[in-house]
């Protein structure tokens, strides 16, 4: 039986999550439909702008993305910290750039005085808005629902737009958070949509190769901060130089069809993981056909399944690559 969408995110476990959501049927509903000729490219504009978006209003950072012609990847953070910090006109403030809200958090916004019962139910309302501003699956409905409104307004049409709900995988450790990213970064040349990710439109590594061409990282995405230390501000920690050889260094691999295998002396990332080159590029090409509900190292797995009353342990194949 599948398992809740709460039972499957647990922050203190861990804050990362890669998320999917497919097109109904898998159509071509977002780039160009080869039979009919029609082109719908426009609407991964759509979706990576309300994605952007987004990330700024919830407390939750993308790490990572990737829009295609008939599905999306995410890496989302969720910042629990910054939500709990928000003060009442904060939380506020950001809910009601999705929704108008209640008449007295409306007035409360506007500064008029609010009597005592109010304010109580004011703050009531903050506290709920709080709690879906750092839920992921808010923030999948929030991306998802006004799309397919969107493109079903466009087709003069109604029904589902997307395949169901999103599937999530939790990332249990740096290893599996560095793998998945680069997995999400190098969909569209594993596609053959594009041959460098510089060129991979509607992606995370072409804003942040952008950004570094002039020396800072977008503030709309969740930064690379370095490695693991003491006072370690909120960010991913890997050097962004890093991530981005390891990234061109396997989209060179994938689009020439090359089987040879990394030189880990080349990439720092491997060697601080400990991964090997050929189970790194096992993971980073087959991501979603390796992995399961729960990736990381077969300890943080198994601490997971224990701390998550799970019985059943999720498939430990990947476990076996990120070493």
């Amino acid at each position: 039986m599948p398992r809740s969408r709460s039972q499957q995110i647990s922050i203190d476990d861990t804050p990362y999550y890669h998320c999917i959501s497919r097109c109904v049927r898998r159509a071509f509903l977002c780039g160009e439909d080869e039979l009919t000729g029609n082109s719908y490219e426009h609407r991964r504009g759509w979706i990576e702008k309300r994605l952007l978006f987004l990330a700024s209003v919830f407390g939750i950072d993308v790490c990572s993305y990737a829009v295609m012609s008939n599905h999306l990847h995410v890496v989302l953070h969720i910042n629990q910290e910054e939500a709990k910090n928000w003060s009442t006109l904060e939380v506020l403030r950001r809910w009601h750039k999705l929704h108008k809200g209640t008449l007295f958090t409306q007035q409360y916004l506007k500064g008029e005085a609010l009597h005592d019962f109010a304010l109580t139910l004011v703050e009531a309302s903050a506290d709920t808005f709080r709690h879906r501003l750092m839920d992921i699956s808010w923030f999948m409905k929030e991306l998802n629902e006004p799309i397919a409104r969107q493109a079903n307004a466009e087709d003069a049409c109604t029904g589902r737009f997307w395949e169901g709900r999103f599937k999530s995988q939790a990332l249990l450790d740096e290893a599996a958070l560095i793998a998945c990213m680069a997995y999400v970064d190098l969909n569209p040349i594993r596609a053959k949509m594009s041959d460098t990710p510089e060129d991979s439109d509607f992606t995370s590594i072409k804003k942040r190769i952008n950004s570094a061409k002039e020396n800072h990282q977008p503030k709309i995405l969740f930064p690379f901060v370095g490695h693991p230390r003491n006072d370690m501000p909120d960010g991913l920690p890997f050097l962004l130089q890093d991530y981005l050889a390891l990234v061109d260094i396997t989209g060179r691999i994938i689009r020439e069809g090359k089987k040879c295998a990394i030189d880990a002396s080349l990439l720092p990332i491997l060697q601080r993981l400990n991964i090997s080159s050929d189970n790194w590029l096992c993971i980073a090409t087959q991501f979603g056909e390796k992995t399961g509900g729960v990736v990381g190292k077969e300890t943080a797995v198994a601490h997971y399944c224990e701390s998550n009353q799970r019985q059943r342990k999720p498939r430990l194949q990947s476990c076996h690559l990120l070493r």
